[in-house]
């Protein structure tokens, strides 16, 4: 999650506090969440919204670079991101990209290790447009093998582009390192060996689309001045003629990491870096471990935290430090992102972090801290789902996690449970060295952090 300024920090929980008498529901997510499903599998889910004339549509596919499990063939979840814009019989790209503008609606795809994610916001009166536009390509996308190759070019560039950067390096390769077997093994863009190959797989991608671009993979998420119905009547409308596949997509397993692993990128033109980076639960709105590790690194890393205070503010040898998790659906990692000033403190700041960790195992927190920093994720989360694309972007995030949109009522609920207890259970069990990856960037030929 985003942190926040300190000063933001204390003004919102002295907010919290004046209102701790007024009851509150347990939802974090104050609006009624309306589900149906169409007997193709489709799942539809609307959030009405007092946003007058205004209206969100997302749509989900639960297939992401997690679900690229064949060797050679990686990054084809983001490549639809793009090919899907590249418009079909009825709408072309130009047609598909005037009637958006003439609509005032404005169209954005993005891509994670779990989802794909499509989305407009325009006027409400253009709802049905929208349905209509998104669903042709849905359900009647096509392209030449031309129209492919193309595409498939603009994707190594993007790549070639992104690679220049040698945090993306490092974070690439410590996905590569600290994963044997899943797939989280390769980013979003997927192996670069792939991504040159991509041309060749014509075929290949029309296999991809047509396991995952179907019904069953898919939630159409509303939020805005709609109604349930008016919504499911035009779901039923432009999807319900899509036909319901047969693919199920089968990750292999990660193995248990047995012993500290380490990645070195050699660069000096940029500051230094040290990035830890320990093995974390998968997201569950059932089970508390996630939640829990979310409130710790809050807690550790923040910039009210006391490591942030040490090493950035009074000892200033750290430019910024940031640690956490991103949630998804099977375990992944928390990293904990140090940018030093001098390459001479990169083994210091590690044991410094290091302290700070095993005296947490022991110890645990100080109860103020953990029940304010519990106030802090859930408040500032509840203020910042503020328009209908908001609502309906952290809907499409559990939706992608879980399939199921309430989750994320479920798991605000988990953070409320948190204890000292969870905290001291949490540490011992995920901030191990042996689920260790250590990354580092300096101006040496070899990373010396140990």
């Amino acid at each position: 999650m985003r942190l926040l300024s300190t000063f933001f920090i204390f003004v919102l929980l002295l907010a919290v506090r004046a209102n701790a008498g007024t009851p509150k529901d347990d939802k974090i997510l104050p609006y009624p969440i309306q589900k149906y499903q169409l007997s193709n599998g489709l799942n539809v889910v609307t959030v009405p919204y007092d946003s007058p004339n205004l209206v969100s549509l997302y749509i989900v596919v639960r297939a992401g670079s997690r679900d690229e499990i064949e060797e050679g063939v990686t990054g084809f979840a983001h490549f639809f991101e793009h090919m899907m814009f590249r418009g079909t019989d009825k709408y072309s790209k130009e047609k598909y990209n005037e009637i958006l503008k003439l609509t005032g609606a404005s169209a954005n795809a993005n891509t994670s290790t779990d989802r794909t994610v499509y989305h407009m916001t325009g006027d409400v009166s253009r709802l049905q447009l929208m349905f209509e536009l998104e669903s042709d390509r849905f359900m009647n996308l096509h392209y030449s093998e031309h129209d492919f190759k193309t595409e498939a070019g603009a994707v190594k560039g993007e790549y070639t582009k992104n690679s220049a950067s040698p945090y993306s390096q490092l974070f690439e390769d410590i996905q590569n390192t600290a994963f044997d077997k899943h797939t989280y093994k390769h980013t979003t863009m997927g192996f670069l060996k792939d991504i040159i190959d991509m041309p060749n797989q014509y075929q290949y991608s029309m296999k991809f689309f047509n396991r995952f671009y179907r019904p069953e993979y898919t939630t159409v998420i509303v939020v805005g001045d709609v109604k349930a119905e008016q919504v499911n009547k035009m779901a039923e409308k432009f999807f319900g003629a899509w036909k319901h596949g047969d693919y199920v997509s089968v990750v292999p397993q990660e193995p248990v990491q047995k012993e500290t692993r380490y990645v070195h990128i050699k660069n000096p033109n940029i500051p230094p870096m040290l990035a830890l980076n320990y093995k974390s639960p998968a997201f569950s709105d059932k089970d508390i471990d996630m939640p829990t590790l979310d409130v710790l690194s809050t807690i550790l890393f923040s910039e009210n935290s006391t490591l942030y205070k040490k090493l950035v503010i009074d000892e200033q040898k750290v430019r910024n430090l940031s640690g956490g998790t991103d949630n998804s659906r099977d375990p992944n990692l928390m990293n904990i992102i140090a940018s030093l000033i001098n390459k001479g403190d990169l083994q210091y700041v590690k044991d410094e972090i290091t302290k700070e960790l095993e005296k947490v195992k022991k110890e645990g927190v100080s109860p103020k801290k953990l029940a304010d920093t519990k106030s802090y994720l859930k408040y500032s989360f509840s203020m910042s789902i503020d328009n209908p694309s908001r609502i309906a972007s952290s809907l499409a995030e559990y939706v992608a996690l879980t399939g199921d949109p309430e989750s994320i009522n479920k798991v605000y609920a988990l953070y409320n449970k948190v204890t000292n207890a969870d905290i001291i259970r949490v540490a011992n069990k995920y901030l191990v060295s042996t689920g260790l990856t250590i990354a580092t960037i300096s101006a040496d030929e070899k990373g010396e952090v140990k």
